[in-house]
């Protein structure tokens, strides 16, 4: 789509050409629009669930521009014939009460007979330009933060192989479920300018995209970065998903490394922040303040050409 004269305006801030969370719109008023779109099948058993997860993850393209959601539309596909309406009402129980509890308004919807359920929402909100953040603000000397730990898609597989402890399912929905929008607000208190989300093509993914956007590089310490625990004995029992295969093939290429690093090209689902800022400090402070996880796992460096280079401390 980038390149159509219907993908350019000049009020069009951010448009598809940086692959950014969500794009950007300025309004007459001065303020912008932030607006996006996520669904997905099943990543869980439970519906209720589902439901929140899938309300939190399309959430999250918002908060990493440093926007406020303020309304949703739902989309739902279900085998009508297949999987009782009731299943699905639980389904979207889950995302209203995630919506509502980020205060943002469900405005409308559209359903369709599908063979396999999906679920999602088109989310749109408002920021300062001003305030805004973006994956193409980057700058060599920055810390990289990370604000939830990796393994989503490895639990997932998991929980659809039927091979997951209920302990460990407990612990992913949980972070699943967990907004960002506090992180966003350490990241706006920080005076922090580069951000973006971490999902489906994982944190080595959305960091490359990052770096081509800011026209950087960047080094990464593989042992700073968090993992969810029990994710790496799920890995070696053979639970890595498609979708993290192809995220390995896709940026291998670009990764400079002696080890393995499949879990850092892990598809995530409402993963964290990723956050390049000249003051780490700061933004730790930020983050710790609101109990959100701050780790530090790399910098950003001068070199071209968009490269990653994995450290193994």
């Amino acid at each position: 789509m980038h390149g159509h004269d219907a993908a350019s305006h000049p009020d069009l801030i951010v448009g598809s050409a940086t692959a950014d969370a969500a794009g950007v719109y300025r309004l007459a008023s001065g303020h912008a629009l932030v607006q996006t779109v996520d669904f997905f099948t099943p990543v869980v058993d439970d519906p209720y669930d589902w439901g929140r997860i899938a309300a939190a993850n399309a959430l999250s393209d918002v908060y990493a521009m440093g926007g406020v959601p303020i309304t949703a539309l739902q989309m739902i596909g279900w085998p009508r014939d297949v999987i009782d309406w009731d299943v699905a009402a639980e389904v979207i129980r889950g995302g209203a009460d995630v919506m509502r509890a980020a205060g943002c308004t469900i405005v409308g919807g559209h359903s369709v007979d599908d063979a396999e359920p999906k679920y999602g929402f088109a989310v749109t909100g408002v920021v300062d330009p001003d305030r805004l953040t973006t994956n193409a603000a980057a700058r060599p000397g920055d810390t990289l933060i990370l604000t939830k730990p990796l393994g989503t898609g490895i639990v997932t597989t998991a929980i659809k192989r039927g091979a997951c402890p209920d302990d460990l399912i407990r612990v992913v929905v949980d972070q699943m479920v967990d907004l960002n929008d506090r992180a966003a607000h350490a990241v706006a208190a920080a005076g922090a300018r580069a951000a973006t989300d971490v999902t489906g093509f994982g944190l080595l993914g959305h960091l490359r995209e990052m770096l081509a956007a800011s026209g950087v590089s960047a080094e990464l310490s593989v042992g700073a970065v968090p993992v969810i625990e029990g994710v790496a004995g799920l890995l070696a029992a053979g639970f890595f998903p498609g979708g993290s295969g192809r995220n390995v093939e896709a940026v291998e290429d670009f990764v400079d490394a002696d080890v393995d690093f499949r879990i850092l090209a892990d598809a995530q689902t409402s993963g964290g922040l990723l956050v390049a800022t000249p003051d780490p400090d700061r933004l730790q402070h930020e983050l710790q303040a609101r109990d959100v996880l701050a780790a530090r796992i790399g910098s950003i460096t001068d070199q071209p050409g968009g490269r990653i280079r994995l450290l193994a401390g």
